[in-house]
């Protein structure tokens, strides 16, 4: 009998990410397969949602809205940083996305003017806001080792790395 997916299973599988346009994103079907331990917070809640249940060979195709992905465009997440803040290297031009120290570690953000010192940068993941289409094949269903749930990410291949 096969296993199904729940929490702390070991999931692998392919996706093909798309937005509201049908405009492509994301894509691993060309390269190696995603691995996450379900129930832990590691893909977007709308598609772990309806990850649950099913085993290795189901192939589907959902659709997440934003409240259920990287949640709703925020309009207030907009700010200017020192450019100091700049962990990336390159240009630093509007729609770059680029990662800054911040007090919370490391983050993500979109550059919408580069001044000479400062920088107004959007905080909103890239796809906040967006209705996200993926196609999703699991490749395999596995139970999470001890050291895997104690640490609530996988190891190994496709996984995290100590």
């Amino acid at each position: 009998m096969k296993m199904k997916i729940a929490p702390d299973t070991v999931v692998t599988f392919h996706y093909r990410l798309r937005n509201g346009n049908d405009d492509e994103l994301e894509n691993s079907f060309e390269s190696e397969p995603v691995a996450y331990l379900h129930g832990h917070g590691g893909i977007v809640p709308g598609l772990e949602r309806e990850m649950s249940g099913r085993e290795a060979g189901a192939a589907f195709s959902v659709e997440v809205a934003p409240q259920q992905g990287y949640g709703p465009r925020r309009e207030d997440a907009v700010m200017r940083i020192q450019k100091k803040a700049v962990l990336s290297k390159g240009k630093l031009k509007p729609g770059a996305v680029i990662t800054v120290s911040t007090d919370r570690g490391p983050r993500q953000v979109m550059v919408i003017k580069a001044g000479r010192f400062v920088l107004d940068v959007d905080t909103n993941h890239p796809l906040a806001g967006q209705t996200l289409k993926f196609d999703v094949e699991v490749i395999d269903v596995r139970a999470a080792t001890a050291e895997e749930r104690a640490h609530g990410h996988v190891h190994g291949p496709g996984g995290h790395h100590h």
